[in-house]
């Protein structure tokens, strides 16, 4: 038992070299942050109950079988299940705010007509805004109600969204903060229409991924599936892995079938675009060559 602990544990040591060799290879990029402290707090409340449920399951999961290979197999499952499906809430959720968005820039479009400018026409839409979006509109009209510029206070409502088609609309807004010219009706017409074409294009999108997620998901549970069936109804075909021998070639085919989920999970996953009002980070400044 002790032999088999100790090469499940070198073994796991040498998976992570791998990955730590293999990021360091291809690289990362410093992204800037998004969202707000309610956001990450929900993120971490939501982090810590998947840890929890993993850690439970990974306990059971060692009791039953005796196999650490599959204990943490099936905490690590536990807690990419939702990630597995390759993002289909996060594209949800992105087309909800882009529907949200055209409807505000056409409201907003149609306030202007009878206001007397953008100071005037923004507190004025919050009540046709859908509500995704009223909390950052009225957080924009507390920052103009503290004497903050208009333009600033565009800056943060577009970082408070954090969305590469609100930065369209809000980059004409603050064009037009600053020059004070003609035709941002129009101009905001026209970001409304491209807008809803994008929602159909994304709609059209989204339902041929959903076939991907879903043969994502029959895939992964069928595997776990049928290995969950040998364990339980024949443990006799699978005794030969209770050795340090066989976690060693358990742990081989664990990471032969993660590389297959997490390359199946890269075909169904939804890419968010680059922001173009992202700010920069000072890790970004001083990566900048002087």
């Amino acid at each position: 038992m002790n032999n088999m602990l100790m090469a499940t544990i070198g073994g796991g040591f040498f998976v992570a070299g791998l990955f730590l060799l293999a990021m360091f290879v291809r690289g990362t990029e410093v992204r800037p942050k998004a969202g707000n402290d309610v956001d990450r707090k929900e993120q971490l409340r939501k982090l810590a109950a998947k840890l929890g449920l993993a850690v439970v399951v990974g306990a059971v999961v060692l009791v039953l079988t005796r196999w650490p290979v599959i204990a943490v197999g099936s905490g690590l499952l536990v807690i990419g299940w939702n990630g597995i499906a390759g993002g289909a809430a996060e594209e949800r959720l992105a087309m909800k705010n882009l529907e949200a968005l055209a409807a505000w820039t056409e409201s907003l479009r149609d306030t202007i007509a009878g206001a007397a400018g953008l100071e005037q026409a923004i507190p004025a839409s919050i009540r046709a805004a859908a509500p995704t979006l009223q909390p950052h509109i009225r957080a924009m009209v507390d920052r103009l109600h503290t004497r903050m510029s208009l333009s600033d206070a565009l800056h943060r409502f577009a970082d408070d969204i954090g969305d590469p088609s609100a930065d369209l609309v809000i980059a004409a807004l603050i064009l037009n903060s600053k020059l004070r010219g003609p035709g941002l009706r129009e101009v905001l017409s026209a970001l409304a229409g491209s807008a809803r074409e994008e929602l159909d294009v994304r709609t059209k999108v989204e339902a041929e991924r959903r076939s991907t997620r879903r043969s994502v998901q029959i895939v992964v549970g069928a595997s776990v599936g049928f290995a969950a069936i040998l364990v339980i109804f024949n443990p006799s075909y699978v005794q030969e892995y209770s050795g340090w021998m066989g976690q060693v070639v358990l742990l081989v085919v664990a990471l032969l079938f993660g590389a297959g989920f997490a390359w199946m999970r890269r075909l169904a996953k939804f890419t968010k675009p680059e922001r173009l009002l992202a700010r920069v980070t000072p890790v970004d400044t001083e990566a900048v060559p002087r």
